[in-house]
C-alpha cells in the first residue's frame, strides 16, 4: 500500500473564506467543522482496516483505482490508472453527476477518503437533497470520508487560487480522489485557454504527485471537447451521451481516450435506477472467440415422438432452432413441449416471453395437457416474462445471461424473436449483435429455440437468408398453414439442420387437448409449403377426403 502524502499544518478557515461566495468553501454537512484534520490514528480508529479497504487503497499493487461500477471497470481496462484523471463529458441530463458521486461514495465506503468540489454557486446541501434517493448514497459519510468544497470563490480570484485551493485540501484530507463537478463552469468565466491549459496541467501534476486520482465533469459534446485543452492535458475520457430513435431517448456511455492501457471501445448502454448508474458492454464487443469449442454430443427432443423421428432423435445439443410460422400456427405450443421434454429429463429450463404473462402462460399449456407447475415450483422451470414496451436488447441479453448461468439451464425458449429483434435499435448492429449471441449461448451451453413469427398466413416469402437473425438458424422448423379443397389444415417440415441428418418430409399436425399430434407424411399435393396446395390426390394426413 502506498504511503499517504505528509498532512500539512492546519489551515485556519478564515483563510479560505470568500465573501463573494454564498457558501463557506469547505462545507461538512454533518456539522460545522474546522479544516484542520485528525491525526491518522484517529481516522484508523473512525474507519477501521479490512481487507475490502486494504484492496481499494493499495494503489501501489495494481496501479489501478477500481470506481466501483464492474462495468465500467471493465470499459477503463481495468479502472481509473494510478495518479490518472479523468473527465466525464456530456450534454446535461447524460448521467455525469450521478455517476461521480456514486464512485466517491463507493470509494468513501470502503474507505477511501474522497474530497468533493464544486464549482457552482449552488449550495450542498442542494446536490445532497437530490443524491439521498439514491441507494449508493450514505449521509454517514459526508464530513470525513466525502469531505465537500466549494471553490467558485477560489475560482472567480484566479487559478493558482483554486489550484492551491484543491491541492492543500487534498493533503490535508489524505485524499486518494478528487471529484470536480462543472468543469464548464470555468472556461465559462475565465475565456482563456492558456490559462486553461495551465491549470489543468499543474492540477495534474500535483495530484500525481500526492498519489490522487482526479475525476472531472464537463458539459461538451465528446466533439467539441476533442478541440479543447482538456483532451490533451487530461489522461481519460468519459462519453455520456443520449440518443434520441423515434419517440424513445437512449442513454450511452463511451470511454473515448486512457492514456497507456487498452480499453473497451464504442458505444455500451448505460441506465440510471435506484442502485446509480449501470452500465452493460455491447455483447459484440465482449463475447470470446469459440476456437476452442467442442460440439455437444447428444440430442435435445421435443417428447413428440414423431417430430423428433425426423430429426434424427431431436435436436443437435448445443444448436439454435428457428421455429418459424404464422400467428396462430402452434409456435408456443412446441417451445412448450420442447421446454417440458427438457425438464422431464432433468434439463433445467429458461423460457422466455414477451406476450403472454407466466400464469397466462401456464395455464394456456394445461389446457393441451401440458402440466408446468411442479417444475415451476421445483425451480427446474423458470419463465420469464419481459413486456415489450421500452426494452433494450442489451440488458434484456444480460439479464438471460445471468439467468442461465444462475439456474444451470441446459436448455433455452426465446418465444418472440421479433420482438428481440426490434428492441436493437441500430439496424446496422443486428447482424453483429445476433452472431455474438449465438455465440455465448453455445459457450453457455445450452439448447435454444427461438420463435420467429412470419407475417403472411399463406404465401411464398420465407427466405431468412438475408436477415440479421439468419445466423440463428442453424436449425429451421417451419409451421404453416395450408387451404386445400376448401379446408385449413396445418403442416410441419424440417428445413435445414446444420451438420445432422433429417427428413425433409411435409407433415400435417394437430394440437388437442392432449398436447401435439403429428400425422402422416403428406403426399397428395404440391406448393404445400407455399401454403396454397395444389391437390394430387385423395390423402391429407391419412384421412379421406372427396
Amino acid at each position: 500500500m502506498a504511503s499517504p502524502a505528509p498532512i500539512e499544518a492546519p489551515v485556519q478557515r478564515a483563510g479560505l473564506a470568500c465573501p463573494c461566495a454564498p457558501s463557506p468553501e469547505v462545507v461538512a454537512l454533518t456539522s460545522p467543522v474546522e479544516l484542520s484534520v485528525a491525526s491518522l490514528e484517529y481516522r484508523a480508529a473512525l474507519v477501521p482496516a479490512s481487507p475490502v479497504r486494504a484492496k481499494a487503497m493499495a494503489l501501489g499493487a495494481n496501479k489501478i483505482f477500481e470506481t466501483g461500477i464492474p462495468n465500467l471497470n471493465l470499459l477503463l481496462g481495468g479502472g481509473i490508472p494510478r495518479r490518472q484523471t479523468l473527465i466525464v463529458t456530456g450534454s446535461p441530463g447524460g448521467g455525469k453527476t450521478i455517476l461521480v458521486n456514486q464512485i466517491a461514495f463507493l470509494a468513501a465506503a470502503q474507505g477511501v477518503p474522497v474530497v468533493f468540489s464544486t464549482l457552482t454557486s449552488e449550495p450542498h446541501d442542494k446536490m445532497v437533497e437530490q443524491l439521498s434517493g439514491f441507494k449508493f448514497f450514505r449521509r454517514e459519510l459526508l464530513g470525513e470520508q466525502v469531505f465537500l468544497i466549494n471553490t467558485y470563490g477560489a475560482m472567480k480570484k484566479s487559478g493558482k487560487e483554486a489550484r492551491d485551493l484543491l491541492l492543500r485540501t487534498v493533503r490535508e484530507r489524505a485524499a486518494r480522489l478528487l471529484v470536480i463537478d462543472g468543469m464548464r463552469s470555468m472556461r465559462d468565466l475565465w475565456q482563456d485557454e492558456a490559462r486553461l491549459r495551465e491549470f489543468f496541467y499543474e492540477l495534474g501534476t500535483g495530484l500525481g504527485a500526492v498519489d490522487c486520482v482526479g475525476l472531472f465533469t464537463t458539459e461538451y459534446g465528446v466533439e467539441k471537447l476533442m478541440d479543447l485543452p482538456e483532451a490533451t492535458t487530461l489522461d481519460a475520457i468519459l462519453s455520456l451521451t443520449i440518443k434520441r430513435h423515434g419517440a424513445r431517448r437512449f442513454r450511452r456511455a463511451e470511454v473515448v481516450k486512457v492514456r497507456g492501457r487498452p480499453h473497451l471501445t464504442g458505444e455500451h448502454f448505460l441506465e440510471i435506477g435506484e442502485e446509480g448508474i449501470r452500465i452493460i458492454p455491447r455483447i459484440e464487443a465482449l463475447t470470446p472467440s469459440a476456437v476452442d469449442l467442442v460440439p455437444q454430443e447428444g440430442r435435445a427432443a421435443f417428447g413428440v415422438s414423431e417430430l423428433d423421428a425426423l430429426m434424427e432423435g431431436g435436436l443437435p445439443a448445443g444448436s439454435t432452432t428457428m421455429l418459424a410460422g404464422s400467428m396462430g400456427i402452434g409456435k408456443t405450443v412446441f417451445s412448450l413441449q420442447f421446454a417440458l421434454d427438457g425438464v422431464r429429463k432433468g434439463e433445467k429450463t429458461l423460457f422466455v416471453g414477451f406476450v403472454e404473462p407466466p400464469g397466462v402462460l401456464v395455464a394456456r399449456a394445461h389446457r393441451i395437457g401440458l402440466d408446468l407447475r411442479p417444475f415451476i415450483a421445483s425451480g427446474a422451470l423458470q419463465l420469464l416474462y419481459q413486456p415489450p414496451t421500452e426494452m433494450e436488447a442489451d440488458s434484456l441479453v444480460e439479464r438471460i445471461l445471468a439467468e442461465i448461468a444462475r439456474l444451470g439451464a441446459r436448455r433455452l425458449v426465446i418465444d418472440g424473436l421479433g420482438a428481440l429483434e426490434l428492441s436493437v435499435a441500430d439496424v446496422d448492429r443486428r447482424e453483429a449483435f445476433f452472431g455474438a449471441l449465438n455465440m455465448r449461448l453455445q459457450l453457455a451451453g445450452v439448447t435454444t429455440v427461438f420463435t420467429k413469427e412470419v407475417a403472411k398466413i399463406a404465401g411464398g416469402e420465407l427466405d431468412f437468408s438475408s436477415t440479421p437473425i439468419a445466423i440463428l438458424g442453424e436449425n429451421l422448423l417451419l409451421l404453416r398453414f395450408v387451404e386445400l379443397r376448401g379446408r385449413i389444415h396445418r403442416i410441419l417440415s424440417v428445413l435445414k439442420m446444420r451438420d445432422s441428418k433429417y427428413q425433409s418430409d411435409l407433415r400435417e399436425f394437430e394440437i388437442t387437448d392432449q398436447g401435439i399430434r403429428v400425422l402422416a407424411p403428406l403426399r397428395s399435393a404440391h406448393g404445400l409449403l407455399t401454403g396454397q396446395a395444389l391437390p394430387l390426390g385423395s390423402e391429407i394426413g391419412g384421412e379421406e377426403t372427396s
